[in-house]
C-alpha cells in the first residue's frame, strides 16, 4: 500500500473505530461485532507501523478502552490498567513465546480463561472496601464505588487486614441473567442489550445503585496492581493469596512450562466455552514470574508479558421454517423464529430471536429463507442474515391484531415494539393482576403472585374487576386457605375499594404513568369521569405532564376494554375520587428535590412524607427548587443545588421540619 493511499486508509479506520468506540463504552450501545472491531484496529496498526507518522493523537491504537463520559467523579490509575495485545491463531501464540524466551529462556506461563465483561479497580485499606473505579482510558477511570458494593462476590472486608491493597477484576453478568434481562426488555418494548459485557457495562454505569443491585451482576478478580505489607513473586501465587483474601478470583488457572502446554490448555478451555455459565472471549497467557515482568516490560499499549487468545464466534446455516409471535406480559409483540435444528455452541438451536419489526425488515427475513444464525454472547440465539430467500416468500410482517385476545395492535411513533393495549388481554392478565394488587397499586394485602395465577388457573379472575366478586368459596379451592384466611382476602379487597382515585389509576399500570403521574392526574382532575372526558391538551396541561405522558393516558382511557374495566369497579363500589390526605400546609409552596441514600428512609417514603404536609416533591433542581434534600452518594443534583444556591438539608434537619407544631 502507497503512503497516499494509507494515509487515506488510516483516517478511514480511525473515525469508524472511535465511533464504534462511543458507540460502545459511552453510549452502550454496540453497532459492530467485537471480532469485526479487533480486525479493523489490527490494519489500523499494520498501516501505523509501516508509516509511524500517520500515528494521530486520537488513534484508537493508543488507548486501552473507553472513556469516562463525566457521570461520575474521574479516579486516576497510579498503577496503568493496560490492555493486552491480541492473538487469533496459535501461530501468533508460538511468535509471542519465542519473542519472550528471548528474554527469559525458562519461562512458566499461567493460563486463564477471559471474562467477558467490564474491567474494574478494587481499593483497599486495612481489609476495607473504600473504592470502585473503572478502568476507563487505563490511566483514569470513573468512581463506581456505590454500584459496586451491589455485587454480593466483592467482600466489603478482608478476611487478613492488609494495609492497602489494589486488585483488578472483570465484572461480568451470567448468562442466566443476561437471559433474563433480554427476555424483560423485550416484553417492555426496551432495546435489549446485545451481550453481556455491553449488559454488564450499562448496569454497572447506572446512576441509581438499586437498578445495578437488580441486573445480578459478578465479578472475577485476576490481578493485584499495588500492595503494601505483603511480598509476592509469582502470578499463580497471588491469585491463590487472592483467594485467602476472600475475593472470587479468576477460576480454572493453571500454571504450564511450555508453550504447547499453554496452547492444549487453551484449546480445552475453548471447548468448555458453551459449557460455561458466564460468558468468555478467549483465553488469557501471561508469564508467570514477577521479577521476568519487569525484565521483559511494556510497549506503549501492551504488556510484553502477557497476550489474549480471541476464539471466533460459532455461525451455522439453516432454514427458517417459521414465525411464532408471543404476547409478553407488557402487551410486547415478541417475533420468534422456528429453525431446522442445528448444533451451536455446544446446544442444539430451534428456535431464535428476532427481537422486533425493526430487526426483521432490516434484514429482510422471510419464511422459508436460509439464514445464517449464532448466539449473542454465546447465549441467545439470533438470526444473523439471510443467506437466500425461498421461492415465492413475501417479506414478513408482524400481525396487525393481538394472536391473544384479537384487538389491534399499536406502535408509537418513537418505538421499535409492537403492543397490544387492551388491559383485559388475556396474555397480560396475571401481570395486571399482580400489579394491580401491589402496593404500588391497590396495595390489596394477601394476593401475592401465587394466590393470583391459581385463582386465574382457576378460572375465577379474569380482569381487576373480578378481584371485588370473589366469595369464600372460591378461595378456599386454593390449597392452604380457609374459612379464617378467605376471609381476611375478602376484607382487604373491600378495604381497598376506599383507597381513592390516585391509587386506581397507579393500579391501571398506564404506560410512562407511575405514582407520582397517578397523583397528579387524581389531584387535578378529581373523578374518573373527568379524566374519561378530558382531552389530550387538557392532560397535557397538569404541572409535570408532558406531551407522551398525555397522548398515553388519553389512549388508555379511549379504549373500550377500559370502559369496560371500570364500570364493573364502579359498580362493585370501588371509589373513584380523589382523597385529600394532605394533613396540614406547613409544606405548602415549597418544592423539595431528594437526592443520594438518606440514612434510615427511602426517598420514596421521604416524598411520601413531604406531601402529606402539602408540598412537593421533584425531580430535577431548578431555580424554584426551595430544598434539596441530600443522602450519601448525593451526585449531580447536589452540585447544581450548590451552584444555585438552594438550601441543603440532612435528614435529620428535615425530620426536625417535619416535627414543628
Amino acid at each position: 500500500m502507497d503512503y497516499e493511499t494509507a494515509k487515506l486508509r488510516a483516517k478511514e479506520l480511525r473515525d469508524r473505530l472511535n465511533y464504534y468506540s462511543r458507540k460502545y463504552y459511552v453510549d452502550d450501545d454496540p453497532v459492530v461485532e467485537d471480532r469485526e472491531y479487533d480486525m479493523l484496529q489490527r490494519e489500523l496498526l499494520e498501516i501505523e507501523t509501516q508509516y509511524p507518522d500517520l500515528v494521530a493523537p486520537d488513534s484508537p491504537t493508543a488507548r486501552v478502552g473507553g472513556a469516562a463520559d463525566g457521570m461520575f467523579e474521574p479516579v486516576p490509575h497510579p498503577v496503568r490498567m493496560e490492555s493486552l495485545q491480541d492473538a487469533f491463531s496459535e501461530e501468533e501464540l508460538c511468535d509471542f513465546d519465542r519473542r519472550v524466551r528471548e528474554s527469559v529462556p525458562a519461562a512458566q506461563y499461567v493460563v486463564e480463561p477471559k471474562i467477558d465483561g467490564l474491567s474494574v479497580s478494587l481499593e483497599y485499606e486495612n481489609g476495607v472496601f473504600v473504592r470502585g473505579s473503572t478502568r476507563g482510558d487505563g490511566d483514569v477511570g470513573e468512581d463506581v464505588t456505590a454500584n459496586l458494593r451491589t455485587v454480593r462476590a466483592i467482600p466489603l472486608r478482608l478476611a487478613e487486614s492488609v494495609p492497602y491493597i489494589e486488585v483488578r477484576g472483570e465484572v461480568y453478568m451470567p448468562k442466566a441473567a443476561f437471559a433474563d434481562l433480554v427476555t424483560a426488555q423485550e416484553e417492555t418494548g426496551d432495546k435489549p442489550f446485545k451481550n453481556p459485557r455491553n449488559a454488564a457495562a450499562g448496569s454497572l454505569r447506572q446512576k441509581n445503585p438499586q437498578i445495578t443491585a437488580s441486573r445480578k451482576l459478578d465479578i472475577f478478580v485476576f490481578n493485584i496492581q499495588r500492595i503494601e505489607g505483603v511480598e509476592l513473586h509469582g502470578h499463580r501465587q497471588s491469585l491463590d493469596y487472592l483467594r485467602t483474601l476472600g475475593f472470587r478470583t479468576i477460576p480454572d488457572y493453571v500454571r504450564v512450562d511450555t508453550i504447547e502446554q499453554a496452547i492444549g490448555r487453551i484449546r480445552e478451555i475453548g471447548r468448555l466455552r458453551g459449557t460455561l455459565p458466564y460468558d468468555i472471549d478467549g483465553a488469557v497467557l501471561k508469564v508467570d514470574d514477577f521479577d521476568s515482568r519487569t525484565l521483559l516490560g511494556s510497549t506503549a499499549k501492551y504488556p510484553k508479558w502477557a497476550i489474549a487468545f480471541k476464539y471466533p464466534p460459532e455461525e451455522k446455516q439453516t432454514t427458517l421454517i417459521d414465525v411464532e409471535v408471543a404476547v409478553g406480559r407488557t402487551g410486547v409483540l415478541t417475533p420468534t423464529a422456528i429453525l431446522d435444528p442445528v448444533l451451536l455452541a455446544g446446544t442444539t438451536v430451534g428456535r431464535a430471536t428476532l427481537h422486533n419489526q425493526d430487526f426483521i425488515t432490516e434484514r429482510d427475513i422471510r419464511i422459508g429463507d436460509t439464514v445464517t444464525v449464532r448466539k449473542a454472547g454465546d447465549i441467545i440465539p439470533e438470526v444473523v442474515k439471510v443467506n437466500a430467500h425461498a421461492p415465492d416468500s413475501v417479506p414478513y410482517l408482524l400481525p396487525q391484531t393481538c394472536p391473544s385476545c384479537g384487538s389491534d395492535v399499536l406502535r408509537e411513533a418513537d418505538e421499535a415494539a409492537v403492543r397490544c393495549v387492551n388491559p383485559e388481554c388475556p396474555a397480560q392478565l396475571l401481570c395486571n393482576l399482580i400489579h394491580f394488587c401491589s402496593r404500588g397499586g391497590m396495595d390489596i394485602e394477601g394476593f401475592g403472585e401465587s394466590v393470583l395465577e391459581k385463582l386465574v388457573e382457576n378460572g375465577f379472575l379474569h380482569t381487576a374487576a373480578d378481584l371485588y366478586r370473589l366469595d369464600a368459596q372460591s378461595i378456599q379451592t386454593i390449597e392452604g386457605f380457609r374459612e379464617k384466611s378467605a376471609a381476611n382476602l375478602l376484607d382487604a379487597a373491600e378495604r381497598s375499594k376506599e383507597n381513592g382515585l390516585e391509587k386506581l389509576l397507579a393500579a391501571f399500570g398506564i404506560r410512562h404513568v407511575g405514582e407520582k403521574g397517578a397523583k397528579l392526574l387524581a389531584a387535578h382532575f378529581g373523578t374518573m369521569e373527568a379524566i374519561q372526558a378530558a382531552s389530550v391538551e387538557e392532560i397535557a396541561a397538569i404541572d409535570g405532564f408532558g406531551g407522551v405522558m398525555a397522548q398515553s393516558v388519553y389512549d388508555f382511557f379511549a379504549l373500550p376494554g377500559t370502559a369496560d374495566l371500570i364500570d364493573r369497579l364502579r359498580e362493585s363500589g370501588v371509589q373513584m375520587r380523589a382523597v385529600q390526605t394532605v394533613e396540614d400546609q406547613r409544606f405548602a409552596g415549597l418544592t423539595f428535590v431528594l437526592t443520594g441514600t438518606l440514612p434510615t428512609m427511602t426517598r420514596a417514603e421521604a416524598s411520601q412524607i413531604i406531601e402529606r404536609l402539602g408540598g412537593k416533591a421533584a425531580s430535577s433542581v431548578s431555580k424554584k427548587t426551595s430544598y434539596i434534600l441530600a443522602g450519601e452518594d448525593a451526585g449531580s443534583k447536589l452540585q447544581k443545588a450548590q451552584t444555585l444556591g438552594v438550601p441543603i438539608l440532612t435528614e435529620a434537619e428535615f425530620l426536625r421540619m417535619c416535627e414543628q407544631e
